[in-house]
Order: C-alpha cells, then sequence, then structure tokens
C-alpha cells in the first residue's frame, strides 16, 4: 500500500504491533491500532488477552511469547514498521510526534495527551528471557540432557548418578543453566581448560552446569571462572593436591570490588555456614573437579582424612581498612581490581591471644603457633606453607601501632627463624626435626608459600591458620595461584 499527505508519497510498509490488555496505555491506544490497520498492512500480537484488541483485522495470541522475543520486545505498546521485510523503525510507549513519523499520519492521536510511558512486556519478566532463549534455540547448549520421569525426584536422581558432593544439588535444567550463563560474556561452549585428573575439557556450559547445581547466582560466575583459572595453573598443581593422602584443598580468597557487589563475607563466622556468596563459589568449583575432572574421593583423592573445606572455602578479604595492602595487591594485583587465590589449604585452627599489648609480642607468639603447622619439628623442606587470618581485634592493635603488611611480614619472617641445634632430630625424643648439614638458622617456610590476609569478626582476640599442603615444601614447583576477575 502506499500512503499519499499532499504532495509527500511514502513507501509501501506493513507494521507489527505486541500489545496487552494489563497495560493502560495499550488500552489508551487500542482505538490508534484500528485507524493504522485500515491504512496498511497491521499484525497484532497480544501477550495476555486474545480478545484484544479490537478493531484490528489480524490479531494473534503470543501464547507463549516465542513471537515477542524474537521481535525483541522490551515494552507494551511496542510498534514496528517493516519495509520490504525489514525494520526500519519502531516506537515504545505511546509518544504522539513519534507514531505520527513512524505511521506516516499526520493527525493520529491528536485528541490523545501528548505521551505516556508503556509497560514492561512479558517476555522481559524475570526468568522470562531464559526460558524463551531455551525454547528457542538462542543458546548453543550441548550437554547430554537426562530426563526424569515426573514420578522421580531429580536431587535422588543426582545423587544416583554421583553428581553430588553428599549434599543435595539443585537439579540443572536448560533454563537455570541458561540463566547461569547471563553471568558471563563467553560463549558457552568456550574451554576453560583440562579439569585434573582425567584431564577432561571443561566448556562455559560445564561451568554453568556445576554452578547451578552448587547454588550459586549467576553474578558469580566470574569468580567461579577465575577460580577455576588459578587452580588450573601449573604452579598450583591441583592433580597433585587431589591426588595427595593430605588432608588439603582449594582454599580461595577473593579481594576487590566484586566482594561487596556479590556479598561476600569478610566479618564474624566468616569460614562457616551462612552466606550464599562465600559457600556455593568454594562449591562449584568442586564439583567441577568432581563431575569434569573426575575427582571423586576414595579413588583418584586418596586423602587420609580430608577436611570440611573440601566441600567449599571460600571467602572475601576484610579490605575496609584502605591503608592495608590486600592478598591480591601483595601479588601483583592492581587496586581496584577484583581478584582470586587460590591456597592449599586444611582447615583453619585459631590463634588466641588477648594479654599482647605490643605487635612485637603478638608476632612472637604467631611464629609459636606457625611453627606447629605440619609438625612443631617441621623446617621449610618438609613443611607445608601456611595462610595466617588477621582478625580484627588483632589488627587494631597492629594498627594502632602503625604497622602495615610489609611490617608485619617481615617481623613474623625473623620471628619463626628457629636455631638448627635446638630442633636437632632426635633431641628431646622427637624424631621429626633438622639435620645436622642444615643451616644454623632455619625457616619454617618458604616466602612463597606463607600468606597473609584479614578477616573474620570482633571479639576474642583471635587470628585463625591454615595449614598448607606438604607438597609446597617443592617451592619451585608447587606455589599459590592468583587470577584477576574479568568481569
Amino acid at each position: 500500500m502506499r500512503l499519499t499527505q499532499g504532495a509527500k508519497v511514502l513507501m509501501a510498509s506493513t507494521y507489527v504491533a505486541v500489545v496487552k490488555r494489563e497495560c493502560p496505555t495499550c488500552e489508551l491506544v487500542e482505538p490508534l491500532l484500528g485507524i493504522l490497520d485500515g491504512h496498511a498492512p497491521l499484525t497484532v500480537y497480544t501477550q495476555d488477552d486474545p480478545t484484544f484488541p479490537r478493531g484490528v483485522s489480524t490479531r494473534e495470541h503470543d501464547t507463549t511469547l516465542e513471537k515477542s522475543h524474537r521481535l525483541r520486545i522490551h515494552a507494551v505498546p511496542t510498534v514496528i514498521r517493516l519495509d520490504d521485510g525489514v525494520e526500519t523503525g519502531r516506537v515504545e510507549g505511546w509518544h504522539r510526534d513519534s507514531w505520527q513519523e513512524l505511521t506516516g499520519l499526520s493527525t493520529l492521536g491528536d485528541d490523545l495527551p501528548e505521551m505516556q510511558p508503556g509497560c514492561g512486556a512479558l517476555n522481559v519478566e524475570p526468568g522470562m528471557p531464559e526460558r524463551l532463549a531455551v525454547l528457542c534455540g538462542d543458546i548453543d547448549l550441548r550437554a547430554r540432557s537426562i530426563d526424569v520421569s515426573a514420578l522421580d525426584d531429580p536431587v535422588e536422581v543426582a545423587y544416583d548418578r554421583g553428581w553430588s558432593d553428599g549434599l543435595p544439588v539443585v537439579p540443572p535444567t536448560a533454563v537455570r543453566v541458561a540463566r547461569m550463563l547471563t553471568g558471563t560474556d563467553r560463549a558457552p561452549q568456550d574451554v576453560v581448560g583440562l579439569i585434573p585428573p582425567n584431564l577432561h575439557a571443561c566448556t562455559i556450559e560445564k561451568v554453568a552446569i556445576n554452578a547451578v547445581m552448587a547454588g550459586c547466582k549467576p553474578e558469580y560466575m566470574p569468580v567461579v571462572l577465575a577460580a577455576i583459572d588459578a587452580v588450573l595453573d601449573e604452579n598450583f598443581s591441583m592433580h597433585g593436591l587431589l591426588c595427595t593422602l593430605h588432608s588439603a584443598g582449594p582454599v580461595i580468597v577473593v579481594n576487590g570490588p566484586i566482594t561487596k557487589r556479590i556479598g561476600m563475607n569478610w566479618g564474624g563466622n566468616v569460614f562457616g555456614q551462612g552466606n550464599r556468596a562465600n559457600a556455593t563459589i568454594g562449591r562449584a568449583l568442586q564439583l567441577i573437579v568432581r563431575n569434569v575432572g573426575g575427582g571423586l574421593p576414595q579413588e583418584i583423592d586418596r586423602a587420609v582424612f580430608g577436611n570440611p573445606g573440601k566441600y567449599t572455602f571460600c571467602f572475601a578479604e576484610d579490605e575496609t581498612d584502605p591503608d592495608w595492602t590486600s592478598l591480591a595487591e601483595s601479588r601483583g594485583v592492581e587496586r581496584g581490581k577484583s581478584a582470586v587465590t587460590v591456597f592449599h589449604g586444611e582447615g583453619p585452627s585459631l590463634f588466641f591471644d588477648l594479654a599482647a599489648r605490643t605487635p612485637e609480642e603478638l608476632t612472637q607468639a604467631m611464629a609459636v603457633a606457625l611453627w606447629n603447622v605440619t609438625h612443631p619439628r617441621a623446617p621449610k623442606t618438609v613443611s607445608g606453607g601456611a595462610l595466617l587470618v588477621i582478625g580484627p581485634d588483632h589488627y587494631a592493635l597492629l594498627k594502632a601501632h602503625g604497622w602495615d603488611r610489609a611490617r608485619l611480614t617481615d617481623a613474623l619472617w625473623e620471628a619463626m627463624k628457629r636455631p638448627r641445634d635446638t630442633m636437632l632430630k632426635g633431641s628431646d625424643g622427637i624424631a621429626q626435626g633438622a639435620e645436622p648439614t642444615d643451616p644454623e638458622i632455619i625457616d619454617k617456610f618458604y616466602p612463597e608459600s606463607f600468606l597473609i590476609a584479614r578477616a573474620g569478626g570482633f571479639g576474642g582476640g583471635m587470628s585463625a591458620i591454615i595449614g598448607g599442603w606438604t607438597g609446597q615444601r617443592v617451592v619451585t614447583e608447587i606455589q599459590p595461584s592468583t587470577r584477576e576477575i574479568l568481569i
């Protein structure tokens, strides 16, 4: 159809409108759609009431909302002009000048208010974009689907198939996986890396599946991906950590603005239950090692005791004091960036000191406690590393005396030195100890395997020591790993 306005000839156009009765603006423009239908071919898709709007010749009920999704509808009413089947313009809501320009009808809606905003479309309500993306095949999901009978419990199916770490998992439906994938810009079939011990390729889709099962939110995905990248560092030796008889597993420390954005805990009960981000990020990593890499306990995972942190061990560092150099910064990450550091850690042990009144007294006491990691007589050639987590009470003492990370690290390092002759093998009836050929002064750890962070709640004069895997004694080969979180 060709429309003429005075001497102006408009090109042939067709129109599509998307509306819903529960939108007051759609009801406002209902008569205008009838006018437009009388001047040009018009197809109206109604999202709710199949009898709305009246007065148009072609009306379809968009029952599944698939048409609205394919048309990229965000608000109703939306009117789209097509020329030779190609979109050449659209208007959302009601704005008189815009509708007149789009349709070429110079008096359209002159009796209506100049403008009125529309309403949110049903296809963009929470949860719908992912459902429609799956329905329309917009997402490249290739993982094998498991059909679960309506009579079966999907949680029990996950147990039966060995997907669980012993706790119930969230069933990874296609819609849940699609929703998880919104947390990253990476394509579902991008390969993150080869997950030990079986070195199976792990795609972003597989990460999302296990993140769903762990209970993550989509906004946690960048942290999960950074943690995977960190443990796949050759020098971290995730394969060795998994296969060892030792109790250690990956401990994830998160730094930067993302900790606040996703609501992580760095305060009271920081290693315990109650925070979704802390709990599920660490669990997602462990499930990926299990379900993608094949790292099953009592099989390739040969830990004699293990520790509860092998379900999940993830926390944020306390960065509320801008004078403190965070763990990530100390490892080369620019301030203001977000990062994860993974450490080969046992379960935490508490260090109590309410008596110390100076940083020197505190660091001397901490040094004694740190020497108990692995064995009280184990030097760096035998011992694993340690992650010392400074609690707020102890940090307040250090802060009051002007101590920063550098001074604390240096003081602890000096305080941990021991004369060889006080800890020789066999002395005091203890078989473990230094060799007569060792240096006269013995260090407890290699510098690369001794980390310091801040976290925890006030009260009790406490800090925490997370002992490290004894494999860290091979310092040139096995070290903690840090990765920037890409958002």
